[in-house]
């Protein structure tokens, strides 16, 4: 990382800012231009909104663009999109794909959801039920997905289905591409402990995706969906975020504005929450610095398992900071929402919400057990399913 290049940048950012003023520039063309000039994701290769850097000089474009009153790019809803999608397309995708999707993708022109959990097959998801048939130049697509976000605002979708029911369960699967838009797909909400429907569960019946949008090749959707999981367990639990902020930073400020509810045990479990919080952050810095050169590994899993860990305990801390008042809640109104706002909300809603950390982006006990046989090299768990194939599967 050298001076020279951040002075690239930062000249790169200055005449696209006079270009395009973003006072006055509607923010779909503003945003255009600037994947275009390569200060979209800048580690990315050059024509794919990047500049072929250093993934560590992200924060420090995105804070001139932000310096110049840029608008934002819909990450709030699109967070699997930008998340998960974009490196799994950059690293997976022909020629073709890439320029397809990447571009409207980093836009916000079209929303992204996640295709993989089933009913059946959620923390185990490699036992996926969804068939895939090849039908000519196009699969058809038959099955039901579960805990789908931003579904009902979504136009493009991550899928994992089965093409090969005589393969073992890891192997028989394949990656797609769906358009959330085509005929057969189904989005119901599904409302949740905090009231809302956040999440969705998605019916696919006879729905057609050609070749053409197939990630990987065939039978190695597998391999393919765990470079999504390990970006998706960063951008959970990897995120950069600024010292004593979301949760900690919440029950931070509930603690000071309740003085006459301290107690030496109280404020012995905060002070013990904040250092593992913190912990977990500077752990998160120093992943992304080791990813900046490829994809995230195992280690992903490590943070996402602390960040759930965290939350948890601090929303319940929270609630007895606030003794009675700790019962009140918010608002219960049936809402379909967009995204999570720990921060925003009551503390009522985040002890709720907090549950599902566990549960979302693989559950807390898979990652340890990721964490154990791939991070600390401790014997693998005995799989008695391994090699059978997945027809003959007990279910």
């Amino acid at each position: 990382m050298t001076d020279s290049v951040r002075d690239d940048l930062r000249g790169r950012v200055e005449t696209l800012v006079a270009e395009y003023d973003p006072t006055t520039t509607d923010a779909v063309t503003f945003h255009r231009a600037r994947f275009d000039a390569g200060l979209a994701w800048v580690y990315f290769p050059i024509g794919l909104g990047g500049r072929g850097v250093d993934r560590e000089l992200q924060p420090f474009v995105d804070e001139l663009f932000e310096k110049a009153g840029a608008p934002g790019n819909n990450a709030e809803v699109n967070g699997i999109g930008l998340g998960m999608a974009a490196p799994t397309i950059l690293a997976y995708g022909t020629a073709e794909q890439q320029r397809r999707f990447l571009r409207p993708l980093w836009t916000g022109e079209e929303i992204w959801c996640q295709l993989f959990s089933e009913p059946g097959a959620g923390s185990d998801l490699a036992a996926v039920g969804t068939r895939a048939v090849r039908d000519g130049e196009d699969w058809i697509v038959n099955g039901q997905k579960v805990w789908t976000s931003v579904a009902h605002k979504a136009q493009l979708a991550i899928l994992v289905a089965r093409t090969d029911p005589s393969r073992p369960k890891h192997s028989g699967l394949t990656y797609f591409i769906c358009d959330m838009t085509d005929p057969g797909v189904e989005v119901r909400p599904l409302r949740q402990i905090t009231g809302e429907a956040e999440f969705n569960e998605v019916f696919l019946t006879d729905v057609r995706i050609p070749d053409a949008h197939r990630l990987g090749k065939e039978g190695e959707g597998w391999r393919v969906a765990t470079t999504t999981l390990n970006n998706e367990r960063v951008s959970i639990g990897g995120r950069a975020v600024p010292r004593e902020s979301g949760v900690l930073g919440a029950v931070a400020s509930t603690w000071r504005s309740n003085p006459d509810n301290h107690t030496p045990e109280l404020h012995d479990r905060l002070l013990r929450l904040w250092v593992e919080a913190e912990a977990g952050r500077l752990a998160a810095t120093r992943l992304r610095q080791q990813v900046s050169g490829g994809q995230p590994g195992p280690e992903s899993s490590a943070l996402k398992l602390s960040f759930a860990r965290s939350n948890q305990q601090l929303s319940g801390l929270e609630l007895e900071i606030l003794g009675e008042g700790g019962l009140r809640y918010d608002d219960w109104t049936m809402k379909r929402t967009e995204r999570v706002d720990f921060a925003g909300r009551s503390a009522g809603y985040r002890y709720l919400r907090a549950k599902g950390n566990s549960i979302e982006g693989g559950t807390s006990e898979i990652l340890r057990n990721i964490v154990a046989e791939r991070v600390l090299g401790l014997p693998v768990e005995p799989r008695a399913d391994k090699d059978i194939a997945w027809k003959d599967l007990a279910r």
